[in-house]
């Protein structure tokens, strides 16, 4: 006898918690799979981290409106059927969301049947192929990346070997090597592939955030706490927590997150219900947590708990043999960008390429491959290659441009403001290893305007 039991994913997106929990019980009941968000960006979040099969989206909600989740959802993923709910029923809603891309449309209180009768007419056919995954596919896709050199090869051997296990692992490497595409290509060939890749800039975290976001709040726990919020632990649960520049966390940060390491549960702020977490940790830092943890500013206990596998990813100029390879990636990437059609690079410009030491690794090539292919027409050419801009020719410029062009004062303050803070934010940064956190309290600014700054500039740390 075939079973009538439906099979798929769905996000319940709805501020009302008592409307959650009946949604989605009623689906578990179906044999579907519930997961829960409380607001448009939660939900749109959720969406980025794993894709439902379908969405189950309440019109009004407490941040933005269910048409622009719906919108942003068909731009996202144009195949993903979203049945809109809504107490406030009348035609000119309903015909928004069918307009907006929505498969139906529903009034509350809604017949649990219905909506049943509704979800399993719009839910996907179940995919018979099997998702490309696993040791072979990651191998594969890290070296149609990085390169074939046997530095490369033998990271890949790392990331396959402990992949299959439940290991923590921490990732270290300078910046721009590539340690977020190690740390996905981990959760990528281990048996949670199939489950979210939460990622989380812990340099990024104020301090007084930290519990919020890694573990999540209930309603009022705080002002501002309009709808209750997942932790990214509850988000990850079942996958990969991916913890970037884990070396910028706050002490008191350190503390709590080993706290939920060791007994996996977490409590939202402002509640008392424990929350069972299933979550594997891969955490990515370019500094040595050894070093800082024999200086005290890291915790040894935590970082035991993180280091459960250490994977090195190498540096660009530890892998020359790579860099032709990286070329020629970006030479098609740049001609795809620029619409245009050079034909490589001279041998003399790949002789200078290679002989560079590349302090900003496979990232700053990137940049220098991206501006000379901007600049080249047939082919990159060694008077085509800047491997930085110099603070002092760039202030030259500035003020000598004066002599041909009319320019306004402030126009030449600001172009001297901007030589004057690039200068500032690359010896900062030079000074602490690349910690842009420590380089943002030293510096007296903000830690996002840091990142904003370092970002326009284009600043390789």
């Amino acid at each position: 006898m075939t079973s009538n039991r439906l099979k798929g994913t769905i996000l319940i997106v709805d501020d009302e918690p008592a409307i959650c929990t009946m949604l989605a019980h009623l689906v578990s009941k179906a044999g579907l799979h519930p997961r829960i968000a409380y607001a448009g960006e939660d939900a749109l979040h959720s969406l980025q981290i794993k894709p439902p099969d379908l969405l189950l989206l309440d019109y009004r909600l407490p941040d933005i409106t269910g048409e622009e989740v719906l919108q942003e959802a068909r731009a996202r993923l144009p195949h993903l059927p979203v049945i809109v709910i809504t107490a406030y029923a009348d035609i000119g809603t309903a015909v928004a969301s069918m307009r907006a891309g929505a498969v139906d449309y529903l009034a509350k209180p809604f017949d649990h049947k219905h909506l049943l009768a509704i979800i399993r007419a719009n839910l996907p056919e179940p995919e018979t192929a099997m998702p490309l995954h696993g040791a072979t596919t990651v191998r594969t896709r890290i070296e149609e990346t990085m390169g074939r050199s046997s530095a490369v090869r033998r990271l890949t051997n790392d990331v396959v070997q402990v992949a299959g296990s439940n290991f923590n692992v921490l990732v270290i490497g300078e910046t721009g090597t590539g340690k977020e595409l190690v740390s996905r290509a981990i959760h990528d060939a281990s048996p949670r592939y199939g489950e979210p890749f939460v990622p989380v800039d812990c340099g990024a975290l104020p301090e007084s955030l930290v519990e919020s976001e890694l573990f999540g709040h209930e309603k009022g726990a705080f002002t501002g706490a309009c709808v209750r919020k997942p932790g990214k632990f509850e988000q990850a649960n079942g996958g990969t927590l991916f913890l970037d520049e884990i070396s910028n966390m706050a002490a008191s940060a350190q503390a709590k997150l080993l706290r939920a390491i060791q007994d996996r549960i977490v409590y939202r702020v402002g509640g008392t219900h424990a929350l069972p977490v299933d979550v594997r940790i891969v955490a990515a830092s370019n500094m040595d947590l050894a070093s800082l943890m024999e200086q005290g500013s890291f915790r040894s206990d935590l970082f035991f708990r993180l280091s459960e596998f250490t994977v090195y990813v190498p540096l660009l100029r530890e892998r020359c043999d790579d860099i032709s390879f990286l070329v020629q990636r970006f030479v098609r990437e740049a001609n795809a960008e620029l619409d245009k059609e050079i034909r490589g690079t001279t041998s003399e410009a790949i002789e200078r390429l290679i002989g560079y030491s590349w302090p900003g690794n496979v990232r700053q090539l990137r940049n220098v491959i991206r501006r000379a292919a901007l600049l080249a027409e047939d082919r990159i050419e060694v008077n085509h290659i800047d491997f930085f801009s110099s603070p002092d020719r760039i202030e030259d410029t500035a003020v000598s441009s004066l002599e041909q062009e009319n320019i306004p004062l402030r126009e030449l303050v600001r172009r001297n403001v901007v030589v004057v803070e690039k200068k500032a934010l690359k010896l900062t940064l030079r000074k602490t290893g690349g910690n842009k956190l420590q380089a943002a309290r030293m510096l007296s600014i903000d830690y996002k305007t840091l990142l904003n700054k370092v970002k326009e500039y284009g600043i390789e740390c």
